[in-house]
């Protein structure tokens, strides 16, 4: 058995049901489960003594492991191409599907970590990720693989495109997959690698791309399949006015409609971005527990639009954040994508039309900063996440029982100057986003004083940017 102690800490954050913040606690760790939280009162000397590893965290706020529900992580080998910084979603597609056609396993695995080390840097310790281009002999498992030795908790989910530039859809031809092949895989990776028990480090999960590159009859069988083994379904949803405009013209109905009609809504279902769903689908997606993967720094980077976020949460709807992909965000760093997350949900009130209430006009402003607290956010980016990926009695809170995965931040940085002696919870979503001073996942410490402990990031970041290159120019 291995435990550790967190010892003494600033702060603990532990995102529990009654919001609970603790000063001069400890955490006991053993064998990759919360034992229990020590309060300040109890004498921990003899504790010191009897576990494996002591970390001192008089400095720090801990916060549970952050949770990642939406990426697309080969995307780093082409972020800030030229060609595509200033296009919209699906002028920008089109400018990297032919880059995309060049990617190989080694490529795939090669982002993979390069992404992965990225999010536990900055305190993300589950991760979604969603590839759905597979040229060139790559597979999922290439993705799989580098989660397994960097070390995060990984739900893989099996993208897909069908219906190429020849059948009206988006993608070109050259990057579609044949739909029973795809069904056929899918259903492999999931026997293979799907682990449902409890701590599980890999999940799959079923995920044609969107609805501009699958046809219906791929999503309705995907659901089914999907549901008879019993994993999570995700694809992306009205992202955008072209992504609405695709849908109304081609099925005749909202993105929402399209979705229910096919069985993508209920409580096993996520969907990324949802920008832009209307009253009816947001009503829908609550009622039916559907999440939504908020991706506000893509959302923004792309000039998609602003999630109505307090709204949908205020309706019901489960809300978790997404760093979506390293080419629409160019960057992967999940607490600064939390503190995005409030500050456009701010911004988003602000320019609201005004109403009137009780016979005087109202305006947007009136609330917005209270609308989304930097307490909220912080729920967002772990317990939301968590309920979002399904993994919510295990996952995004500090707490005896659970899966010992958890962030700590030092409070006497630069950026926390002046902050953190005041409120070291708020500051960490206000203040500028540092990077973890530690990261545990599983109970295995990944980031120590900064670093990224399982691979040697030197090599990997030349190798990675090599690949690149050679990806940039079409060199295989």
């Amino acid at each position: 058995m291995t435990t550790l102690l967190i010892h003494r800490a600033h702060c603990i954050a532990t995102q529990d049901d009654a919001n609970t913040e603790l000063q001069d606690a400890s955490l006991l760790i053993r064998d990759g489960r919360i034992e229990r939280i020590v309060p300040a009162t109890e004498n921990t000397d003899e504790l010191l003594t009897q576990v494996d590893e002591v970390i001192d965290a008089r400095h720090h706020v801990v916060v549970p492991g952050l949770i990642n529900t939406h990426h697309h992580m080969y995307q780093s080998l082409t972020r800030a191409i030229p060609s595509v910084q200033n296009a919209e979603l699906f002028s920008w597609l089109q400018g990297l599907y032919p880059i995309w056609v060049g990617l190989t396993p080694e490529m795939v695995r090669v982002s993979g970590q390069v992404a992965m080390a990225e999010l536990l840097l900055s305190g993300c310790t589950t991760s979604s990720d969603h590839l759905y281009i597979y040229p060139n002999g790559v597979r999922l498992d290439d993705s799989i693989e580098a989660a397994h030795t960097i070390g995060m908790r990984f739900t893989a989910t099996r993208g897909s495109m069908s219906v190429g530039e020849s059948q009206g859809g988006l993608p070109p031809d050259s990057v579609v997959e044949q739909e029973p092949a795809i069904l056929k895989e899918t259903q492999r990776l999931i026997e293979t690698w799907h682990d449902a028990g409890f701590g599980s480090m890999t999940h799959v999960a079923v995920a044609p791309c969107s609805p501009f590159s699958v046809s219906q009859d791929l999503m309705r069988e995907s659901a089914q399949l999907a549901r008879a083994h019993g994993v999570r379904l995700h694809t992306h949803l009205a992202e955008n006015d072209h992504d609405i405009a695709y849908t109304r013209e081609k099925f005749n109905c909202t993105p929402a409609q399209y979705a229910e009609t096919l069985g993508w809504v209920g409580s096993d279902v996520w969907h990324a971005h949802g920008v832009k769903l209307d009253e009816e689908g947001t009503y829908m997606f609550a009622k039916t527990r559907t999440g939504i993967a908020h991706c506000p720094c893509s959302n923004m980077r792309l000039a998609s639009g602003i999630l109505p976020l307090r709204k949908m949460l205020d309706a019901g709807v489960p809300i978790g954040l997404g760093v979506d992909g390293s080419a629409s965000n160019d960057a992967a760093h999940l607490l600064n994508e939390a503190r995005q997350a409030m500050l456009l949900a701010r911004v988003g009130r602000a320019i609201e039309s005004p109403r009137i209430e009780k016979g005087r006009t109202v305006y947007g402003c009136d609330q917005g900063p209270a609308d989304m607290t930097p307490r909220d956010a912080l729920r967002l980016a772990t317990r939301g996440g968590a309920e979002v990926l399904g993994r919510a009695h295990e996952l995004g809170q500090i707490k005896a029982g659970y899966c010992a995965d958890i962030a700590m931040f030092r409070t006497d940085t630069l950026s926390m100057a002046g902050g953190a002696v005041h409120d070291p919870v708020g500051a960490l979503m206000l203040c500028a986003s540092d990077n973890a001073d530690y990261t545990l996942v599983n109970g295995r410490v990944v980031v120590r004083q900064g670093q990224i402990t399982t691979v040697d990031m030197g090599p990997l970041i030349e190798r990675h940017n090599l690949l690149a290159m050679q990806l940039a120019l079409g060199v295989n």
